[in-house]
């Protein structure tokens, strides 16, 4: 289990362009929190662990699709923890089993396969007869942690950046999960960007009701556009950032989360969004087993 004040490694990214504009780049690496359970994910399943030992729940469901950094992370976390996973994956079993999911089940994590039209982000009968078949003592996790305690949990992320006082703080958005964590714990003079990674994603001011209870929010910043097709999806473009930026600075990054997150912030320096003087953190959220994925040799690393 995590606390309010885990050690994590800052990383200064340096270069002439930064320097031509005062800012300071700072990499938040939550990916090397875990080898597995990195990143964000750790933090956000933070409370619905805490909930599966206090109510002596043995097994834990929850759902994503076939590249889900969350499954695999929840796999991993609750083996760890000698409880049981059920992974509710999106869409028909496919002949030829991502890497993710192929990692989800040697944690022990049952799969259940359901198709796109019963699929939804919430439990219905059709899936609740699946789960039940194999475990009726459980407790249920929404897709990438999606619920109150999930941004509850990501909120302490924040614990461990205000030292730095950055007056930026970004981050991918998937569920939109983390970046409410991040406006839950922001200062007031603090700047929250997300970068949707999903195409054509409109719905974040309500998700962000949702998941923080109220719309009395300091509103993010959002930079649209830099999802590269889409989720998962990627083009040559995105590759080429990703190796140069790990020749340059040794850092790895995944072609599903943080390499669109790093390019966009990379892309609005140059185009003199931030002012000078800006402290700019970007969170290294993990998913960099998405990369296995690709066709071998895509990546330098």
């Amino acid at each position: 289990m995590i606390d309010n004040n885990i050690d994590i490694k800052i990383d200064e990214i340096k270069a002439a362009f930064l320097n031509e504009r005062d800012i300071k780049l700072l990499a938040v690496r939550l990916d090397l929190i875990h080898p597995v359970i990195s990143g964000n994910k750790l933090f956000k399943l933070y409370y619905f662990i805490d909930d599966a030992i206090k109510l002596n729940k043995n097994t834990v469901v929850t759902m994503g699709g076939a590249y889900s950094n969350h499954l695999v992370a929840t796999a991993c976390y609750t083996k760890q923890l000698n409880l049981n996973s059920i992974g509710i994956i999106r869409g028909e079993e496919p002949k030829n089993t991502s890497a993710t999911l192929k990692q989800c089940s040697e944690f022990g994590m049952k799969l259940i396969f359901v198709p796109r039209i019963d699929y939804q982000i919430e439990l219905n009968e059709v899936i609740i007869q699946k789960i039940n078949k194999i475990s009726t003592n459980y407790i249920f996790i929404p897709e990438g942690g999606y619920d109150s305690k999930g941004a509850a949990g990501a909120s302490i992320i924040m614990n461990n950046l205000q030292a730095l006082n950055p007056s930026h703080i970004c981050t991918a958005i998937g569920t939109a999960t983390t970046l409410a964590g991040l406006i839950k714990s922001a200062s007031p003079n603090q700047k929250v960007i997300g970068v949707p990674v999903i195409k054509g994603m409109t719905d974040i001011d309500e998700r962000l009701t949702y998941l923080l209870g109220s719309n009395h929010y300091e509103p993010p910043i959002i930079f649209n556009h830099f999802d590269f097709g889409g989720y998962a999806r990627h083009t040559n473009e995105l590759i080429n950032f990703m190796n140069d930026f790990y020749g340059n600075f040794n850092i790895p990054l995944d072609f599903v989360y943080t390499g669109k997150m790093f390019y966009a912030i990379f892309d609005k320096i140059k185009n003199n969004f931030f002012p000078k003087g800006s402290t700019i953190a970007l969170l290294h959220t993990g998913g960099l087993q998405g990369n296995q994925s690709l066709p071998m040799n895509t990546l330098i690393f």
